[in-house]
């Protein structure tokens, strides 16, 4: 309890406009035990943006549970339900910000593996963009609730009873957890992430049932679909090896995972024989009964999740999350199906059935396999229009909440720019603001309808103006782009009430040919704006369209796209053909691709280099980009359709706030990006600041060459620590410059503190007292701390018998001038723990460099992965410092470099003769543990070295380019010396080993000749 109270009055970093990974500061009040409480001081989350949240009926039989509930007066909660969720998730974000900022991984009351996944994704160097903050939350909370919570006794059990109580209200057969992600905040990350840390510890503990490997992801729709195909450790493009969910060792783990992509529509029952009507009424006539001729429940599983059959434990991840709930009926009052009109009921109708059916298919799963957990994402898990609940009602079981509006304040999206006034008199908001309002009675009603004609050039005046004026603006925005030399135009998007809607606008900005009257001859109409046609001047077809129709009638009915399209096209066709291939192992994968497949491709790849929808610049559709379309070049979006609530605004609004670029700035923080939208009523408004595009960096592949260079291919161990066997006679320290210790106020802290009050005098604060201290004193301190911690094994009494040797030793590195006091430090503050630690570890390392022989270093290998190689280096980068290899030297391609002097060693290792192959460690694999001070490590060198040193093995050198040494940088000196490097030659199974580190840049190369000398003479040991 001490531990948590004691960090919960730790606080998030200030919001920063902008900031890549920052988070909306949260001051959290204490309790009289020191909990976190309900409240939040911040200002910023005023009770206006409270979401109301359904209560249960366990809840409501529980007046200690809705206490917890109970905590804002938000003028919707009844007797009957109450609609508040701030408090029970903020509480929730409270335990796991206290638990999150617990120093030692020991505290965390997670398995080995979760930890070190944790601090992978919060401390990791990623080569690409690392995982946001809210990402990271997420997967925390689900972490805190699986592993730690539990563990925690009853002051947290009632987190489990509230989300327990509120699935046994809505849907009694499954028990869900939402984690709320606002649009453009990365859900496929942080599903990417949960399948990693569920799948590496149920490979790791086979026999727990908290976690596992056997997952079902659900889409709502084709296109999101194959968007997730990512989210397969075979993909080409998979998220946990080119987004680095997960450390190169533990990649091997999540190809243990059996992963299942479905969109709910599967779990429909098909006919598994079509009878006609006539016959099918006369069997039934005849026998009596009804003919049964659609699948059951298993035959469904097995269609649908043929691979998972026979499987238990299943984890389910719901993306899109708001489309799968069961309508509420009893004790709902004007909110269900039956109380609407019109469209409003066709849509609750649509949505209903929709729901039903996915949340149906789930329950069956569960009955015919077991389902564990389901997972719902979505960046608005709201109950929707005539579900029987208040409309915009959050998921009770949220646990998790990034809002829209955090992401556009941290500025991990775009900013979304709309109307706030114009130049026509009168009304309370600018016209294009609500364009519905104002056109959407002289718009066609229902869909396409056969043989009855419209005219595209009929389209509602105010209308034509809006699109003009969006036009307008994205004209600018395109040439802009053009000078900028980004590659892919920007993408404009129209989003409509219905395929008649979507099809006049498409005609009208795109081109369209017009029948005569009688039908027989054709006039081209070519589109209104110019950037947009599919025309060129001269009437001929573009061979590539610039815009595109999209929506569910077009895709159904499999309409083709132009032949010359798929002529001018052939190379990207053929990459998509052998793509497929690989993802689905079926050779015939690539002839099988029909138009439907090929379009939604186009879609899918909006804005991508070479694919197919390279060079689209603007989309109509309908309702259909709502949700699941990941274009990051959407700069205009344009509203034609009524939006009811701020739900749907915030949808529609979300296609066009994914960045384009994810590249900080040199003040470390994203440069602010714009998305203009007119005709939907999105309740934000931005001052305008001129800021030019931002040019993508161009990225490469760094890759092992093979076969190539497999000739090349260097192997190293993967050492998870150190075993010394200490000699029964007298112990030695070996002493030299990295095991000086410099006290520095940098290390320690001010020395000297000056206070002042608002009148009166001030005084200095100093450490002056502590030169009080005998030497004698801090000689035993010291030497004790060394004892216990350094030479004593856990669980086991501490060897007072080397108490005087190592008082001794410690002795010989006090008086030899191993510690040195600077800035007004004192030796003294050796008595700090911290300090004591990073001086005992300088004695230790001393000791241990004396161990030869028969008492000798022994490294500890990682248990499942005890090997690693450069043929597993695969991954992108757009960092631009890098060294091209030579063929005959790397078994890798390329050298991404943290500085030039990186660089330049490359050239001297290849240019010298008895360098037979090099690798820099990026995306390889190697680390060190090492300790700075009480803190376990890893430290990863910056290259391996084969070297012929006249032997008749190679040398394995691991070299360090360093330019200013910290008192960290001796410490991994120290490591690889005293510790590594001996223990691997120890075991005698991966060769030998050396280290050397180069800190003169203009002196590498003489460096690195004198020290081949030496080794070419018989030398062994590398200083």
């Amino acid at each position: 309890m001490e531990k948590v109270s004691r960090m919960s009055e730790q606080f998030f970093e200030k919001p920063i406009l902008n900031s890549p990974y920052g988070y909306p500061g949260r001051h959290w009040e204490l309790d009289h035990d020191g909990q976190p409480t309900n409240r939040i001081l911040d200002s910023r989350r005023r009770s206006d943006l409270i979401t109301p949240v359904p209560k249960t009926k366990k809840q409501r039989q529980n007046t200690k549970q809705a206490s917890l509930l109970l905590g804002a007066d938000d003028a919707l909660s009844t007797t009957d339900q109450e609609y508040n969720p701030t408090p029970i998730i903020n509480e929730v974000r409270g335990y796991v910000e206290a638990w999150r900022n617990l120093p030692n991984p020991d505290q965390w009351l997670v398995t080995p593996e979760t930890a070190r996944l944790l601090q992978h994704w919060r401390h990791h160097k990623f080569e690409g963009i690392r995982p946001f903050f809210c990402q990271i939350e997420a997967v925390e909370t689900a972490i805190w609730l699986t592993e730690v919570a539990p563990k925690m006794g009853p002051r947290v059990a009632k987190f489990w009873a509230h989300i327990k109580g509120a699935n046994e209200q809505a849907n009694p057969e499954l028990v869900r957890l939402a984690l709320k992600l606002a649009t453009g905040a990365g859900k496929t990350t942080v599903m990417a992430m949960l399948i990693a840390w569920q799948t590496v510890n149920a490979v790791r503990h086979p026999n727990s049932k908290a976690f596992s490997s056997r997952f079902l992801i659900v889409s709502p729709g084709i296109t999101i679909r194959d968007r997730l195909r990512v989210l397969l450790p075979n993909d080409p493009e998979s998220y946990y090896r080119s987004r680095e969910i997960t450390p190169p060792d533990m990649l091997r783990d999540v190809q243990s995972a059996k992963i299942v992509i479905t969109n709910y529509h599967a779990f429909k029952l098909r006919e598994k024989l079509v009878i006609a009507k006539g016959t099918r009424a006369a069997l039934e006539g005849w026998r009596g009964d009804k003919v049964q001729t659609l699948e059951t429940e298993g035959e469904m599983i097995q269609r649908v999740m043929g691979d998972l059959m026979g499987q238990k434990n299943i984890v389910v991840l719901n993306d899109e999350a708001h489309h799968c709930y069961r309508e509420r009926v009893k004790d709902a009052d004007g909110e269900t199906e039956d109380d609407l009109k019109g469209d409003d009921k066709s849509e609750a109708k649509e949505n209903n059935e929709a729901a039903r059916m996915w949340i149906s298919g789930l329950e069956a799963v569960k009955r015919k396999l077991g389902i564990s957990l389901v997972y719902d994402l979505s960046a608005t898990p709201f109950f929707l229009r005539g579900s029987g609940y208040i409309e915009g009602t959050l998921f009770p079981w949220t646990m998790s909440d990034f809002s829209l509006m955090d992401a556009i304040e941290c500025g991990i999206v775009k900013l979304p720019r709309v109307p706030v006034a114009d130049n026509i008199e009168g009304g309370d908001t600018p016209k294009f603001r609500n364009l519905w309002e104002h056109i959407g009675k002289k718009l066609p009603k229902k869909g396409r309808v056969a043989g009855k004609a419209l005219d595209p050039l009929s389209l509602p005046a105010e209308l034509l103006t809006a699109l003009e004026a969006l036009y307008g603006h994205y004209e600018k925005t395109f040439h802009l782009w053009q000078e900028e030399e980004i590659g892919v135009p920007p993408v404009f998007i129209v989003v409509c009430n219905n395929t008649a809607t979507s099809e006049l606008i498409y005609k009208y900005v795109s081109g369209f040919d017009r029948v005569s009257d009688d039908g027989i001859e054709t006039t081209l109409e070519n589109g209104r704006l110019a950037l947009f046609r599919n025309y060129d001047d001269f009437g001929n077809r573009m061979p590539r369209p610039n815009t595109i129709l999209i929506d569910s009638a077009q895709l159904e009915s499999g309409e083709a796209l132009d032949k010359d399209f798929r002529e001018m096209a052939a190379t990207e066709i053929e990459q998509f053909k052998r793509e497929m291939v690989e993802r689905t192992g079926d050779i015939t994968a690539g002839d099988k691709i029909d138009e439907s497949t090929l379009l939604r491709e186009v879609m899918n790849t909006v804005g991508k280099k070479g694919k197919l929808g390279e060079q689209i610049r603007c989309v109509v559709s309908v309702s259909m980009l709502t949700e699941g379309w990941d274009a990051n070049t959407v700069t205009h979006v344009l509203g034609v359709r009524a939006f009811g609530t701020q739900l749907l605004c915030e949808q529609v609004v979300g296609r066009a706030l994914r960045r384009q670029s994810y590249e900080l700035n040199d003040e470390g923080l994203f440069n602010v990006e714009y998305a203009d939208v007119l005709g939907i009523p999105f309740d934000f408004a931005a001052k305008p600041v001129v800021s030019p595009p931002a040019k993508p960096r161009e990225t490469v592949r760094v890759h092992a060459v093979k076969p190539d260079r497999d000739a090349l291919e260097i192997t190293f161990p993967r050492v998870e620590g150190y075993r010394v066997e200490l000699p029964d006679e007298r112990l030695e320290a070996n002493f030299g410059p990295d095991h000086v210790l410099e006290l520095t106020p940098k290390l320690l802290g001010p020395s000297s503190t000056t206070n002042q009050g608002i009148i009166g005098e001030g005084v200095d604060l100093t450490l002056a007292h502590l030169e009080d201290m005998r030497s004698s004193t801090i000689l035993f301190h010291l030497a004790r701390h060394l004892l216990y911690t350094k030479y004593r094994d856990p669980g086991e009494e501490p060897k007072l018998h080397l108490f005087g040797q190592l008082k001794r030793i410690t002795r010989q590195w006090l008086d030899g001038g191993y510690l040195k006091c600077t800035g007004g430090t004192y030796p003294a503050q050796l008595v700090y723990k911290e300090i004591a630690d990073m001086a005992a570890e300088r004695i230790k390392a001393a000791i241990t460099l004396t161990l030869q022989g028969e008492h000798p270093v022994k490294a500890i290998l990682d248990a499942y992965n005890p090997t690693g190689t450069t043929a597993f280096v695969n991954f992108t980068t757009s960092k631009e410092l890098r060294y091209q290899t030579a063929p005959n030297k790397s078994h890798v391609n390329w050298v991404v470099c943290d500085s030039e002097w990186e660089a330049e060693f490359s050239r001297v290792a290849e240019s010298h003769p008895r360098v037979l192959s090099y690798v820099k460690n990026q995306g390889l694999g190697l680390e060190v543990p090492y300790l700075y001070g009480s803190t376990p490590r890893k430290y990863i060198p910056d290259f391996i070295v084969q070297i012929d040193d006249g032997r008749d093995d190679p040398l394995n050198l691991i070299v360090e380019i360093k330019g200013y040494r910290g008192e960290d940088a001796k410490d991994k000196a120290n490591t690889m010396r005293s510790y590594w490097v001996p223990g691997v030659n120890n075991l005698e199974k991966f060769g030998r080993w050396a280290f050397a580190e180069f800190t003169a840049v203009y002196e590498m190369e003489a460096d690195f000749d004198k020290l081949l000398e030496t080794l070419g003479a018989g030398e062994s040991v590398i200083e």
